[in-house]
């Protein structure tokens, strides 16, 4: 008996000390397998089967809640029930996938039905975390949601990231001819009409749109361009901001069912959007459910916020929250979610808008951050600009703008122009201004930071257009060398008439023949400078880009024109004007062989009167000169 003890205890220590293996042992190893065989693909650093649960184990009429804000009481938790799961359901997301059907039981969400700006909401079952509120269908008369698993959401960020390219090779949907003259009008009409965002209404089934909360402009400018950010799935809606100083500011952070805010435009004017954390692990947050753009790498700023109340609205319920404090950036945004880092800084521009109205006592300046994305900001840059100049209301039918506009690049470089417009709102500012900057953003060439934007816009009410009601020559039978006399009569809107003079000599070697002579407003004159040298508005380089956005930028709109075109000659090698090249030399550049873009170079005289109007049109006249 005494020997077998001792057998057992040496055993034991034996088992103990090398770790030899008992069948009881071997047993614990196979349940270990069998739980890691229900890890899912992808999120396997993540999964922990205590505080996460799969679809696998998700069953009809299965009680759950979700963590969200509903008002100013905070985080709270609503009572929901599963209703059932659904495999490889489109939602709208890059892939088919598994959607949790859970219904809300708690009598808010009853009453209130799906909400935007729950997107991300934590669902619990079992006391473990199984996804995120995403979709709901249109009009729908309960609250019926779609939840994304939480193992979807942990694989964000763990595919193949290709970022942004040097060149900026993301996709947007924006698409420019840079071998043609620069047309700011046509690309911010491009801009405009452009697809700038995945869909996600497939079957009536379509992400929770998440609220745009705005302040600081007034409600007017949103509404009239709520058709521009509605391809962006946002929703817009009036709000405010927490201060600084505000103690509820101050002990916000993002944790599940917290507000999660994008700030996109902060400080005198603020714009953010915002949904819902869903989990937080380390320094990294997960929300929404869905994407924001679906772009994969961003560099978007986060924030914390408020939600003060959720208004019930029949046809799309939403919260109303406000903007608290930057806490970290959004690092990825997939399909599936999107994810923020706490304490990373995003890269952001200082925007500054100075606006002098003839109905304001003072001239007011907006200092402002607006967040650096190529998509989106243009837009909020287009906002943020219409917001302040409407602030004491609508522009009259009869208006003047005058404009400076500056747009600073990295390295200290800078496109700055200012012009003049005249009864067409704001069109030709943002054309201009938006314009430029959405080209930069969205340029084939190189990736560009953007460090700030600056508008000085004065505003009287004044309609200065004009049209050319008359041209007279001194004589249309001239001599080289002899000088002409053009009179132009210019008529404005209200029928007064002025009268302009030029005087042109005729250069002294020109041959004899017939020449045009042209009188014009400014956009003849761009059109007339598009082809005669395309060269100076055509971009084949970043250097080349910004020099052509300066040449075209900086045509005065308030002059006269007077234009003697005259033969061709010499060349214009790529963008190296050579006018003066004898004819022979010419010639043998302008062998097709040649791999270079040679043409002629057009010569012209050109004189120019400041008329303080912005004249349409032209008028051309033949002029003779004799032998």
């Amino acid at each position: 008996m005494f020997k077998m003890r001792q057998f057992s205890s040496i055993f034991i220590i034996f088992i103990t000390v090398f770790g030899v293996i008992s069948p009881l042992a071997t047993f614990g190893a196979a349940n270990t397998n069998d739980s890691q065989a229900n890890i899912p693909k992808g999120s396997e650093s993540l999964w922990n089967p205590s505080k996460y649960i799969g679809v696998e184990e998700i069953k009809p009429g299965m009680k759950a809640y979700c963590l969200t804000e509903y008002g100013t009481a905070g985080i709270e938790k609503f009572g929901m029930e599963v209703v059932d799961v659904v495999h490889n359901m489109n939602t709208g997301r890059e892939m088919m996938g598994d959607v949790i059907l859970v219904k809300g039981t708690d009598e808010r969400f009853i009453s209130t039905g799906p909400v935007a700006g729950c997107s991300g909401s934590p669902v619990y079952i079992d006391g473990r975390l199984a996804g995120a509120l995403a979709f709901t269908w249109t009009y729908s008369k309960e609250p019926l949601y779609g939840t994304t698993p939480i193992a979807e959401m942990l694989r964000i960020g763990q595919g193949r990231q290709t970022g942004q390219s040097e060149s900026g090779d993301i996709q947007t949907g924006l698409t420019y001819n840079f071998t043609t003259p620069l047309d700011l009008a046509e690309i911010y009409r491009a801009y405009d009409n452009s697809p700038l965002g995945p869909s996600g209404n497939l079957g009536g089934a379509r992400a929770l749109p998440c609220p745009l909360i705005i302040s600081g402009i007034p409600a007017e400018t949103y509404e009239q361009l709520g058709s521009k950010i509605e391809p962006f799935g946002l929703m817009i809606a009036a709000g405010g901001s927490i201060t600084g100083d505000n103690a509820d500011s101050e002990n916000m952070r993002l944790e599940p069912g917290a507000c999660l805010c994008v700030p996109l435009v902060s400080g005198d004017i603020q714009i953010s959007t915002f949904g819902t954390v869903t989990e937080v692990i380390d320094d990294k947050v997960y929300g929404f459910g869905h994407y924001l753009l679906g772009q994969g790498q961003i560099d978007l700023p986060m924030a914390t916020g408020k939600v003060h109340t959720v208004v019930s609205n029949t046809v799309q319920s939403m919260k109303l929250a406000s903007l608290g404090k930057t806490v970290g950036a959004l690092t990825t945004d997939e399909s599936d979610g999107i994810i923020g880092q706490l304490g990373a800084t995003a890269k952001t521009i200082d925007l500054k808008i100075q606006t002098d109205r003839y109905n304001d006592t003072q001239k007011r300046t907006y200092n402002c951050t607006l967040a650096a994305h190529r998509l989106l900001t243009p837009r909020f840059l287009e906002l943020a600009v219409f917001g302040a100049v409407q602030y004491l209301g609508s522009l009259p039918q009869d208006h003047m703008i005058r404009y400076n506009v500056t747009i600073g690049l990295e390295n200290a470089e800078l496109i700055t122009f200012k012009n003049v417009s005249s009864g067409l709102g704001l069109n030709e500012v943002l054309a201009e201004g938006v314009g430029a900057v959405m080209l930069l953003l969205n340029n084939p060439f190189k990736k560009v930071d953007i460090e700030s934007i600056e508008f000085d816009i004065n505003i009287t009410p004044t309609d200065i257009a004009a049209a050319i009601w008359s041209l007279d020559l001194s004589d249309t039978r001239v001599k080289a060398g002899e000088n002409i006399e053009i009179e132009a009569i210019i008529q404005s809107v209200l029928s007064v008439k002025k009268k302009y003079t030029f005087k042109m000599e005729i250069p002294q070697e020109l041959e004899p023949g017939k020449y045009e002579l042209i009188v014009c407003g400014t956009q003849a004159y761009e059109q007339f400078l598009a082809k005669s040298v395309p060269h100076r508005f055509v971009a084949t380089s970043m250097p080349e880009l910004i020099e052509a956005l300066n040449n075209a930028l900086n045509i005065p709109r308030d002059r006269l024109y007077c234009l003697l075109v005259l033969p061709p000659s010499g060349v214009t090698v790529e963008k190296s004007e050579l006018p003066d090249l004898p004819a022979t030399k010419a010639m043998v550049l302008q062998d097709t062989k040649r791999a270079l873009k040679i043409q002629p170079y057009q010569h012209w005289i050109e004189k120019s009167i400041k008329t303080g109007t912005v004249i349409e049109g032209r008028k051309a006249v033949k002029i003779t000169v004799e032998q």
